[in-house]
């Protein structure tokens, strides 16, 4: 194991457990959010060019270009929190490469030559893109799974391009100093420095307050350098619609926290995709200008990694697992698991949460005494026992804080401590107890061939061939118990749509 995968497993507080409880957790009790394994940036375009001469002793490569410029510092400051909260960087040459091949076609033609971009793809399932002052450009790897073809995701990069070109980043962050920006404290049942700092880092990841004209310009800049660079200029109408499309799906998981996508920052209104047709149509007709791109687009994506990480552990129904720390639990039925960066979370009827999450046990500590080291209030003393879990030595409490009642649990395996915290409404007891002896009885290290068996999602391009249709497509889904829905939203396929032999589709498998 590296020093990186060792950290990432030991620090995995930071890495498992947070917005489920956000959807509840606003309502329900804010848990802590650990620190995030920070992963080096190392841009798409540094490892584009590869000389076939002697490399030159001054290389122009984006970091010397930069390097004078205040804005690519103010982008460097915000750069490592961007990781941190969106899994760090994801890494695929293939994937890389054809990031990189649409943003040159752009910044070929940018109404700024002089600008230099660091294009990062983000490891993470959520759908977003967004920019930072001096040229910082992130897409995650979600948005690209969403994505048809090379002009949508060239209509999201050109519109981030605008809003560096426009400098709106500076003029946002000028208006964010002249008000007080206060953070709120996340830490009413477990109390750390590091949720706070986590806490202001999201505040400023939402990443939402460009305005209206500003959105509106970087559409009509981005819209124009789309059309220039030879790409179809109705591409951002069109993913705009998707976008649309996907926040109604997701919208049917009414736990989902969508924070981190890209609607939250970047509003779409039936007047915004008017005026990106209008735009639009300055370089042609409809369906008759501009190259989509699409068949070296799904080349590049073909075997894009799809919703949870090997580093963060699988879902599967009402299960997690992970291989790496290879442990699993079981959630109670109607439960829905929600495996973030941070954390592990649960929720289930009645208001019920679960959060799920380790920290390294370097100092062999007892823990009783951990349990009652000062990072849970609202702890009742007389409740601490010590336990067994399935051979592991563990450790049990109640809290109360406010409207919830709380069982804490702490499990003891290897070098790692895993934390369950069990919230329910005051009074709730039956309820927090059935739901906490489930955690418990059901935590258990993986067999070698449970371990051996996972395997992450993945986006595959398959080629329709004679007696399929988007029933039997859509049957090889895996991954969601909305098979044809999903299927539908990554393909763009409106309600009535066909596929024919010889198309070319997406569908979600190992």
């Amino acid at each position: 194991m590296s020093g990186t995968q060792a950290l990432k497993q030991s620090d995995y507080a930071g890495r498992r457990i947070s917005r489920t409880v956000a959807a509840h957790a606003r309502r329900l009790a804010p848990v802590l959010i650990a620190a995030a394994v920070l992963n080096g940036c190392q841009s798409v375009l540094d490892q584009s060019y590869q000389p076939n001469v002697s490399p030159s002793s001054s290389p122009q490569i984006v970091s010397e270009v930069q390097k004078n410029d205040p804005r690519a510092q103010m982008g460097a400051r915000e750069h490592p929190r961007i990781l941190a909260s969106y899994g760090g960087e994801y890494k695929d040459a293939r994937t890389e490469r054809l990031v990189a091949r649409i943003a040159g076609a752009l910044t070929s033609v940018s109404e700024n030559p002089q600008q230099s971009y660091r294009i990062t793809i983000l490891n993470s399932p959520s759908i977003n893109a967004f920019a930072l002052p001096g040229g910082y450009l992130y897409v995650t790897r979600g948005l690209l799974a969403l994505a048809n073809d090379a002009s949508e995701v060239a209509a999201v990069l050109s519109h981030e391009m605008a809003h560096v070109t426009a400098n709106h980043g500076i003029e946002r962050q000028k208006r964010e100093e002249a008000e007080v920006i206060a953070s709120r404290v996340v830490s009413e049942v477990l109390s750390s420095d590091l949720a706070g700092k986590q806490a202001l880092a999201r505040g400023k990841l939402r990443l939402a307050a460009f305005s209206r004209q500003q959105e509106l310009q970087a559409d009509e800049i981005g819209i124009r350098t789309l059309g220039q660079a030879g790409y179809d200029p109705y591409a951002a109408a069109r993913f705009l619609n998707a976008m649309e499309d996907y926040s109604h799906f997701m919208t049917a998981n009414s736990d989902a926290d969508q924070s981190l996508d890209f609607l939250s920052s970047h509003p779409s209104t039936p007047q915004r995709i008017d005026l990106a047709k209008m735009h639009a149509r300055e370089f042609g007709e409809e369906g008759k200008v501009g190259d989509a791109g699409r068949d070296y687009y799904l080349n590049g994506i073909d075997g894009l990694l799809y919703g949870d990480s090997p580093e963060e552990g699988y879902v599967r129904g009402q299960t997690f697992l992970h291989g790496g720390l290879g442990i699993r639990f079981d959630v109670p039925p109607d439960f829905h698991i929600d495996n973030k960066v941070e954390a592990v979370m649960a929720t289930g009827p009645g208001d019920i949460a679960v959060r799920f999450d380790g920290v390294a046990d370097n100092q062999n500590q007892n823990l009783t005494n951990y349990i009652s080291s000062g990072w849970v209030t609202g702890l009742d003393p007389s409740t601490i026992r010590a336990i067994t879990v399935n051979g592991m030595e563990a450790a049990t409490a109640r809290a109360s804080a406010d409207r919830w009642d709380f069982d804490v649990t702490v499990i003891r395996d290897r070098s790692q401590i895993f934390r369950f915290l069990t919230a329910v409404p005051k009074g709730n007891t039956t309820a927090l107890q059935q739901t906490a002896d489930v955690l418990r009885s059901s935590f258990r290290h993986m067999t070698p061939e449970e371990a051996s068996s996972l395997k992450p999602l993945r986006v595959r391009v398959v080629t329709v061939k004679a007696g399929d249709n988007i029933t039997t497509l859509a049957a090889r889904m895996m991954g969601t118990d909305r098979k044809l829905d999903l299927f539908k939203l990554i393909n763009a396929l409106p309600t009535g749509a066909n596929v024919a032999p010889g198309d070319r589709v997406k569908i979600i498998s190992e």
